[in-house]
């Protein structure tokens, strides 16, 4: 070939000093001799794959992916020998421009043809991976539940809730009619079901369209996947699928309905965005402007302007931010991903065109991202009056007013060594220390210099993945799907170790001076090449089957484990679900928010909170404690209260005893995902539920100025109410005969405050005259509590012990200001505050005169 039609960057070692040309063995002068041509030749057929696919090993489906390490970010994306031709190529030309030479036989041909072969195959091969997948799960749950379609957790329900509620209108909604809810993490993945369900796949047909969309998902995941593997080589990817899917774990929650597969499919998305925009930025393969691959570019010059338009960057940085968007809003832990794929964009961008463009594009990659994080944010707060969604506040131990800060660092400590220790342990393998076989071959990348680049973006991605999620206090539930994503990444990475193992040439650099070695020289040489390599191959073969081994028993166990949990979900919950509908519940009462409804098709209120009611806060309450939760269904109008429960009776204690009146059970038969061996309906009653009623000590010629309601979330917000912490203030409740003698129970929760310590609130000073504070407890041992307003002493509250509901109160004296805070301190014993009332003077009527005649 001669230098002029040769590819630029293959004129160049990378030294940057211009090898010696190869003239024709007819050109005059011609200093090649026989011996020379024999070991080039020699070298040449030693350096040829094993594959005969690998004709493309040094050219990347990304050119990004071929940039020299001293101008990438990650040197990840170097080829062995820059621009120079695959092992096992034939020429395609002789060295003075002639026409290529006709292939010779069937495996030239083959090689010829196989970039236009590969894509189809690989897609075909990739494909059938994961049909065989879905068909082994999907198949285990059919053979269990008798053909009808189900799923394997009550979570997957919860989606199709708001993927029904959004078809019919009422998006970001759980129950529609509650209002705009915070408790799906999820926000796009309910608008893919809710298209399943306007083209016809509705009721448990809706399960089948979140199969394709899992199958979609994951096959788009693949093959972004398949691109990272291509700087080993065309081949190399081939390895991909049955590595991503050889976990059971990980098949398991991909096939489960839940937003996992999708996921993986917008992340493969947000991936290939931001490779774009390191591919425009890419110049080795930029043709007539030469450059070495070492050779720094001048800002501003031609090189850099016909590589990297600084319009395209820019409109490629636009769209790599919304990708990330995407995927944040897809999964809220995506914002790891999306800083670390800006960064990447960014840091290639930079080394092309300076730290200004690089800056230009880490903005345009993660601002759409951060918008959107703000975006939902602003409207939790506006819509909820919580800053955070209701997931987060529910499932974060950063959010229990209880827990020391030493005692929420234990539990990440140790959520966060068990998403680690789980995986290897128990879902990678069936016996130690097998299971660390995958971060093994998943570190085997980081060795390679042509794959360093890309392994370290996704071993950071797998790191920060499942350093957020130990943050998570159910990262233990649900076969451990929060940590999923992370699993399919290390398997990519694991893929990649597996190339590199067997791929021929993948850790030598090609020696640019073999026409000078000696025939001797170079067959020594390449028979220790062949010799290690046949050494890789066996090692890798040798760490697959070992896997495998300790593998399929895991693999067998989930696929039985998720037939028989979707059998579970049908037998109770979607039975309770239609019971549901058979006794025409007005609103039901759920600790399981997901296929009750579903199956139903009725308006629930979420004991846990996930789910939301309009501006309440039922997840915060749900950390707080049961008490909490009730004091906010007090606040719910009577006629728009639950008329019925479908819990677990274990799950939360008294509620069933004083609130229901049980009308059925049903069971559940070989249990491995319910909460309880039997789901319990009862007929709701809401009786002793009392909200607003003033002290029963209230005097004829007094009236309620004020009014803390202790326990209520709400009445605490208005109130400045707080509650002495951590370790205290813990919520509970009581139902007791009501102390006016009506005849009926009364319930009002309270905070626990231990003797010593003070709760504090703002409260409305009396403005006819002198008032009273009073306050109410229920409280078998007697106790003395000091009250100050604003300092100032305003007396003690002496507090007898009694079975029942018991009233003190002190005088408010005149000239308190509008507003002061009151502290209240037990000094005697500890005491339980339900209740605090301000009371002042009722006005008094103006007289009139009488009418006259």
């Amino acid at each position: 070939m001669s230098p002029s039609s040769a590819d630029p960057e293959s004129s160049t070692p990378p030294g940057g000093a211009a090898p010696p040309s190869r003239p024709s063995s007819s050109s005059p002068g011609a200093p090649e001799t026989a011996a020379a041509r024999s070991a080039f030749s020699g070298a040449e057929a030693a350096s040829r794959s094993a594959f005969p696919a690998a004709e493309a090993a040094s050219r990347s489906a990304f050119p990004a992916a071929e940039a020299a390490a001293a101008r990438s970010a990650f040197p990840a994306a170097e080829p062995a020998a820059v621009g120079s031709a695959p092992p096992g190529a034939p020429e395609t030309a002789t060295a003075g421009g002639a026409s290529p030479r006709a292939p010779g036989g069937w495996l030239d041909r083959l090689v010829a043809a196989w970039p236009r072969v590969d894509p189809v195959l690989f897609a075909a091969y990739a494909g059938a991976c994961v049909l065989y997948a879905a068909v082994a799960f999907y198949g285990a749950m059919h053979q269990q539940t008798g053909g009808m379609w189900s799923a394997p957790l009550d979570d997957v329900f919860i989606h199709f809730d708001y993927a029904r509620a959004t078809a019919r209108g009422y998006p970001f909604e759980w129950s529609e009619g509650n209002g705009f809810s915070s408790g799906n993490t999820s926000l796009s993945y309910p608008f893919v079901l809710a298209l399943g369900y306007l083209i016809g796949f509705r009721g448990l047909l809706l399960m089948q369209w979140a199969a394709i969309v899992a199958c979609a998902s994951t096959l788009g995941f693949l093959f972004v996947g398949a691109r990272l593997l291509d700087p080993i080589g065309r081949w190399a990817k081939y390895l991909l699928p049955p590595v991503a899917l050889s976990i059971g774990a990980l098949d398991w929650s991909l096939f489960s309905g839940m937003e996992n597969a999708f996921h993986l499919g917008v992340w493969a998305l947000a991936t290939l965005a931001a490779l774009a925009v390191v591919r425009v930025v890419d110049v080795p393969h930029v043709p007539h402007v030469p450059r070495a691959p070492l050779e720094p570019l001048e800002p501003g010059g031609a090189r850099e302007r016909a590589a990297a338009p600084p319009g395209r960057i820019a409109r490629l940085g636009w769209v790599a931010g919304l990708a990330g968007a995407l995927l944040y809003v897809t999964r809220p832990e995506s914002v790891v991903c999306v800083a670390v794929l800006s960064v990447y964009a960014a840091i290639a961008v930079g080394r092309a065109h300076g730290a200004r463009a690089a800056i230009a594009t880490l903005l345009r990659t993660s601002v759409p991202g951060a918008v959107a994080c703000v975006t939902q944010a602003v409207a939790n707060r506006v819509l909820t009056g919580e800053w955070a969604a209701s997931g987060a506040i529910a499932k974060l131990a950063l959010n229990n007013p209880y827990m020391t800060s030493e005692e929420k660092w234990n539990t990440y400590e140790f959520l966060a060594t068990y998403v680690v220790a789980r995986n290897t342990n128990h879902h990678f393998s069936d016996a130690l220390p097998w299971g660390w076989l995958v971060p093994a071959l998943a570190l085997v990348p980081l060795a390679s210099r042509r794959t360093r680049g890309i392994a370290a973006m996704l071993w950071i991605q797998v790191v920060g993945w499942l350093a957020l999620v130990a943050m998570n206090g159910q990262v233990r539930w649900q076969n451990e799907r929060y940590t999923m994503p992370a699993v399919a990444w290390l398997l990519v990475l694991a893929a990649m170790g597996l190339a590199l193992l067997v791929a021929r040439a993948a850790w030598t650099a090609p020696d640019r001076g073999y026409r000078a070695a000696s025939r001797d020289r170079a067959a020594s040489r390449d028979r220790a090449a062949t010799g290690l390599w046949v050494a890789r191959v066996a090692v890798a073969l040798a760490l697959a089957a070992l896997f495998w081994v300790h593998q399929l028993p895991r693999m067998r166990d989930q696929i039985w484990f998720f037939g028989r949990a979707s059998r579970n979900i049908r037998d109770q919950h979607l039975v309770a679900g239609k019971v549901l509908a058979q006794l025409d519940v007005r609103r039901v009462l759920v600790g399981d928010a997901g296929a009750l409804l579903y199956a139903s098709d009725r308006p629930g209120l979420d004991l846990i909170g996930l789910g939301g009611y309009h501006d309440l806060p039922f997840a915060r309450a749900g950390v707080h404690g049961l008490g909490a939760s009730l004091e906010l269904i007090e606040r719910i109008p009577p006629e728009d209260r639950p008329d019925a429960l479908a819990i677990y009776p274990g799950w939360w204690g008294e509620l069933p005893a004083i609130f229901g009146k049980r009308l059925l059970g049903v069971p559940v038969v070989g249990n491995v995902i319910c909460g309880g061996a039997e789901k319990v309906i009862y007929r709701a009653d809401w009786s002793p539920l009392a909200h607003g009623e003033p002290p029963a000590s209230l005097r004829a010629d007094e009236q309620v100025l004020d009014e803390l309601d202790v326990a209520d979330l709400v009445s605490e917000r208005e109130h400045g109410y707080a509650f002495p912490r951590p370790q205290a203030g813990f919520v509970s409740f009581s139902v007791l005969p009501d102390p006016r003698g009506s005849g009926h129970d009364r319930f009002d929760a309270g905070r626990v405050i231990p003797g010593g310590r003070s709760e504090t609130a703002r409260l409305r000073a009396p403005r006819n005259g002198p008032g009273r504070l009073v306050v109410r407890t229920a409280s078998p041992r007697p106790a003395v509590v000091r009250a100050t307003a604003d300092g100032r002493e305003l007396g003690q509250l002496t507090l007898r012990g009694s079975g029942g509901w018991t009233e003190a109160s002190v005088a408010l004296p005149e000239g308190l200001p509008e507003t002061f805070t009151l502290t209240l301190t037990p000094i005697e014993g500890e005491w339980v505050d339900h209740h605090v009332w301000v009371l002042e003077r009722a006005a008094r009527p103006e007289a009139r005169p009488l009418a006259g005649p």
